[in-house]
């Protein structure tokens, strides 16, 4: 005779879950937000009075091999943020705020105690976002994932009025770029990271490096959300382009959003690598431009502006306590 737990899977092991983050989930709410966790379907109310064409903004995305430092580390809570914030960056490109998050977790055997750290960070993030955590999916696997592994995924929702949709469409040769510093790797390019790091420079998640930090919270510093400075930015200035800084580097998502005969004018020398970048390179041996493919170098996200903007930006930028720096221009290809 046979159950579902011989098999691997714990039902009471998930009702636990769910019973523990139910309260954190409901402090996510806003007040569009209608029924609770526990339903097959999460609702939310589309009303958006203050639009004249509200257009819906969607995303998904991972943490990718962030968790495998998570998991060496011990440490869970900050996946969780990484998670909603990269999502809450996706669509602040398109010019959109965000309304609610759904996630996806999954793991082999489910440890409550790191699940519920897991979530609890996602919703510390929602609501530093304002947005709701209106449901989720929680997969137990044996045999699937190793014991101790396990992997996320998120799916947001946001709203632009149609007029304010930011698409890089209205982007000029002469345009500059601001950009606004990350906190570090965020969540792209740990593969490289950890094989140059740990394989070839024999080095451990308690290295100190010369900023006083050990490498693990180094690597594990939480993937920002510029929600709050962009989205008062996009209130007074007219801002023509936004590129998250994510895989494929700072060069590569910024071009991504250029119209066609348009290229980069890039200033290298107007900012540093963050050391933990240095470090990645000086390990791996990693030339300079796979270095720049795989990181975002100390660039989180790049915001482009019509010349005459510049310095208002950069100055309401300032007076929220960021530190922007000016990349270049945009010119002919």
């Amino acid at each position: 005779m046979s159950s579902y737990r011989d098999a691997g899977v714990d039902i009471d092991a998930g009702e636990e879950l769910v019973r523990r983050i139910k309260p954190w989930c409901a402090a996510t709410r806003t007040e569009n937000v209608l029924g609770g966790i526990g339903l097959f379907g999460g609702f939310f109310r589309a009303h958006f009075p203050d639009m004249t064409d509200p257009v819906l903004v969607s995303s998904v995305d991972g943490v990718g091999t962030k968790l495998r430092v998570a998991r060496e580390a011990g440490v869970h809570h900050t996946v969780g943020q990484d998670l909603v914030n990269h999502c809450v960056d996706d669509i602040l490109a398109c010019g959109a705020r965000p309304l609610f998050f759904l996630d996806y977790f999954a793991t082999g055997h489910l440890d409550v105690d790191v699940a519920a750290q897991v979530i609890h960070g996602f919703t510390v993030a929602c609501q530093e976002n304002g947005c709701a955590l209106i449901g989720g999916e929680t997969a137990e696997m044996p045999g699937f994932y190793a014991t101790g592994d396990y992997d996320m995924s998120g799916t947001i929702v946001g709203v632009v009025d149609r007029a304010r949709v930011v698409d890089g469409r209205s982007i000029q040769a002469g345009d500059q770029l601001l950009a606004l510093p990350s906190t570090g790797l965020h969540t792209n390019g740990y593969s490289l990271a950890r094989r140059a790091l740990f394989e070839l420079g024999g080095l451990g998640l308690d290295h100190r490096m010369d900023d006083g930090r050990s490498l693990a919270d180094a690597l594990l510093a939480v993937h920002r959300s510029y929600l709050h400075p962009v989205q008062a930015l996009l209130n007074q200035v007219e801002v023509r382009g936004i590129s998250h800084i994510t895989g494929g580097g700072m060069v590569g998502n910024t071009r991504r959003i250029l119209p066609q005969g348009l290229d980069l004018a890039l200033d290298r020398q107007a900012w540093e690598w963050p050391e933990i970048f240095r470090l990645v390179q000086r390990c791996g041996a990693v030339p300079d431009e796979e270095m720049e493919r795989a990181f975002n170098l100390g660039i989180g996200m790049v915001l482009i502006l019509a010349p005459g903007e510049v310095e208002r930006a950069e100055a309401l930028l300032a007076g929220m306590g960021e530190r922007p720096l000016r990349l270049g221009h945009v010119v002919k290809a």
